[in-house]
């Protein structure tokens, strides 16, 4: 039997395939799909920038061998998901591709959905890859509007998606796109939802704020940013302070934002543990929630890394939990935004040296 979400997936499948900037892969093009995920995971794990048509059997080969697990193809094709080619969006200058077995004009890009639904009735978005030369013209945000739009039209909580650690890049955009980050299990978890207001995570007294959109009945037009969490330092260690606004919080943004939060202070090199009591359960958060959680994670996914090849340095722009990078903030993830005059409470004096981790623990 069919239940209504299943039902609602169809639907904004339907909508998705109406879509001007996205057509449906046909059958017989699955192999050239498969190319194009391939030059995805070889940029993203091996830092090599290519062409999806120019890969050929050797190189395939090639590439294959040296990915791995994570260079094979999905299984199941459109049972499991329904996959789309990216378009150019029409205007002067806009990417498109020469004619070919594509179409008129070829794709600029690739994106998949689920076609069940994830977690609290949520799409779930795979292969979302650009060309090189079709970056930087909104297509990838264009294409997740869409996905949002399709998904909240037919009664569903938005959508997910995950990126790995070690690709940064991919990391970055999505926290720069605004989502929150509900997971990190097996990678890290995004999520859009209509449940979830915007953010904005800015430094401010040589802490990272993050704030929601408030829009209070009664109130002029426009938002008001209330900021939830602070995060400084003692010493080496983290210090995560709550407002008031964050305790009366409830829902998916309480449980949500002390994630959102970690991840950020994650990619900016600040630490992600409160002191040796945290650390030594931070596994009880493996799967989301504290930010001792993540460090946790974080040296599982590095591990994991330096076995899949002898790249075991950290990706740049990243840094390892527990290191204080000062001014290290990455002003593309941290948007600016006004506090409104609300007052958080003032960072404590930096304490005596923190105590030694056990054996094997991340060093803050």
């Amino acid at each position: 039997m069919v239940n209504s979400w299943d039902m609602a997936v169809g639907r904004a499948q339907e909508r998705l395939a109406a879509a001007p900037a996205l057509r449906a892969v046909a059958d017989e093009e699955g192999r050239e799909f498969a190319l194009w995920g391939l030059a995805a995971c070889a940029e993203g794990e091996l830092g090599e920038l290519l062409d999806p048509a120019s890969i050929g059997p050797a190189e395939e080969a090639r590439l294959r061998a040296r990915l791995g697990e994570s260079g094979r193809e999905w299984p199941g094709g459109r049972l499991y998901r329904r996959r789309y080619w990216l378009l150019g969006d029409g205007r002067p200058g806009a990417p498109t591709a020469p004619a070919g077995p594509s179409g008129p004009t070829g794709p600029v890009g690739t994106i998949a959905v689920d076609n069940w639904t994830k977690g609290a009735g949520q799409l779930a978005v795979s292969s979302l890859y650009l060309r090189p030369d079709a970056r930087g013209r909104g297509l990838a945000a264009a294409a997740l509007d869409r996905v949002y739009r399709a998904a909240t039209a037919e009664g569903l909580s938005g959508y997910r998606l995950e990126a790995d650690w070690a690709w940064p890049r991919a990391v970055r955009y999505y926290l720069r796109r605004g989502l929150w980050v509900r997971s990190w299990k097996h990678a890290i978890g995004f999520t859009r939802m209509p449940q979830l207001p915007p953010y904005r995570v800015r430094e401010e007294h040589g802490r990272l704020v993050l704030l929601v959109a408030d829009r209070p009945s009664g109130a002029p037009s426009g938002e008001i940013w209330t900021p939830l969490l602070a995060a400084g330092h003692e010493g080496r260690w983290l210090r995560l302070d709550e407002t008031a606004a964050y305790r009366q919080a409830d829902g998916w943004v309480h449980d949500y934002a002390r994630s959102t939060l970690a991840l950020h202070l994650a990619l900016a090199g600040r630490p992600l543990v409160r002191g040796p009591q945290w650390w030594a359960e931070a596994w009880r958060w493996s799967d989301g929630g504290e930010p001792e959680g993540l460090a946790h994670r974080i040296e599982q996914f590095e591990r994991r890394r330096g076995a899949a090849d002898d790249r075991t340095a950290v990706a740049p722009g990243t840094a390892l939990p527990g290191a204080v990078v000062p001014g290290a903030v990455a002003g593309a993830a941290l948007p600016g935004v006004e506090l409104p005059g609300v007052e958080l409470p003032a960072p404590a004096a930096a304490p005596s040296p923190a105590p030694v981790p056990r054996p094997g623990a991340v060093a803050p």
